[in-house]
């Protein structure tokens, strides 16, 4: 099948799948508890967080997993260039604004996966304090945000393609992922 079509197959799911993740970066224990910066860059950050897991977990499934990841990164930068638009972006601006974004997305999930690929919780607070709190995390929030992290990429893992594939994303709710 060619890409173009395979992608406009998935690109329902993949909306529905990323609504999951917006939907769970905006539990507020994050800005209410946490001191995540309640801004257009804090969310951005947390957004990118859910939607990382999620992608990641895709990638890890036989097909389709990889195109409903894809599906999933085109659903959250559709919806960026629509929010910068919203927000008044002017349009000669947005497609630059988008790829400055695209390309934090991509430098914050490179340092998530070796983060999780590493038992040592220290590597994942000091990515999460880096890019969540721009280094500045109040004092332990950085390492509960990581414990959470965790508890949503196993959750996560714990998922069948098949509920990935029929739109259904489950994250767990903030108080589950600090048990």
């Amino acid at each position: 099948m060619l890409p173009f079509l395979r992608r406009r197959r998935f690109e329902r799911t993949g909306f529905e799948l990323y609504c999951a993740a917006v939907a769970a970066a905006r539990a507020p224990i994050f800005y209410a508890d946490l001191g995540v910066p309640d801004t257009l860059d804090g969310r951005f950050d947390l957004v990118g967080l859910h939607v990382f897991l999620l992608i990641r977990r895709l990638g890890a499934l036989p097909p389709p997993g990889a195109d409903l990841a894809q599906a999933v990164f085109d659903a959250m930068f559709s919806d960026m260039d629509v929010n910068l638009r919203e927000i008044g972006v002017g349009d000669m601006s947005v497609g630059k604004k988008v790829k400055m974004m695209w390309e934090a997305f991509h430098g914050r999930s490179a340092a998530y996966q070796a983060a999780l690929a590493n038992a040592d919780h220290a590597d994942l607070e000091a990515a999460l304090a880096r890019n969540v709190w721009r280094g500045a995390a109040p004092a332990g929030q950085a390492a509960i945000l990581a414990r959470m992290t965790r508890a949503q990429d196993a959750a996560l893992a714990g998922q069948p393609l098949a509920v990935f594939a029929a739109g259904q994303a489950q994250f767990l709710a903030p108080a589950e992922a600090l048990a």
